[in-house]
């Protein structure tokens, strides 16, 4: 198909569609002229892939760039793309030795976490800062009610990584975390709606 036809389908525009392929986001057609190419399914799935990435999975087109690449050229180790995936949505990560605040989380709720997880401990630490900035005290219990929480759903999340092709565990693994987290948070609100209506409605 052509790059009109290719927009239609998608419902993406043609100029948005170039923009892509300027940025790598998106793979080249096969060429029939000099300014004109044919598409096909692989790129209807691709466009698909960013506009989630892009959307609702709230990435930049730097780190949107990352993700595909590495669906495209997948580390060997499944626990690696955990990295992959999670720096795709958290912050870079300083050197932990500059953050003494995140060895001391890592050890006070008992983390096993290796250097791959100090971008997501530095989330941690900073949102714990924003807290404590904006004098909101979290009831007694609280982190450590979370993290019981997010380990629950950590462990189904694992348990359920595809281990038949490398290609399956990087979509699962980089999308289910990218896209899963704005569906947690939107589930979180639901349930504090159902909570509210039944304690002050």
């Amino acid at each position: 198909m052509r790059i009109s036809a290719l927009a239609a389908q998608t419902e993406i525009p043609v100029a948005t569609i170039k923009f892509y392929l300027r940025e790598n986001l998106l793979h080249e057609g096969v060429r029939t002229a000099a300014t004109q190419a044919q598409y096909d399914e692989t790129h209807v799935a691709r466009l698909r892939l960013i506009r989630a990435l892009l959307g609702p999975g709230g990435l930049s087109v730097a780190a949107a760039q990352r993700v595909i690449q590495t669906i495209e050229e997948p580390p060997e180790s499944v626990h690696e793309l955990l990295g992959v995936a999670a720096s795709a949505v958290a912050p870079p990560a300083k050197d932990a030795d500059e953050r003494p605040r995140v060895r001391e989380l890592i050890s006070r709720l008992g983390l096993e976490i290796d250097e791959k997880g100090y971008s997501s401990c530095a989330a941690a630490d900073d949102a714990l800062r924003a807290l404590d900035e904006a004098g909101f005290e979290l009831p007694a219990g609280a982190l450590e009610f979370y993290l019981d929480q997010m380990r629950q759903i950590a462990q189904f999340e694992i348990d359920n990584v595809p281990t038949d092709s490398a290609t399956a565990a990087v979509r699962y693994v980089v999308l289910g975390t990218v896209l899963i987290e704005p569906l947690l948070l939107a589930l979180r609100r639901l349930a504090e709606q159902e909570a509210s209506a039944r304690r002050f409605g």
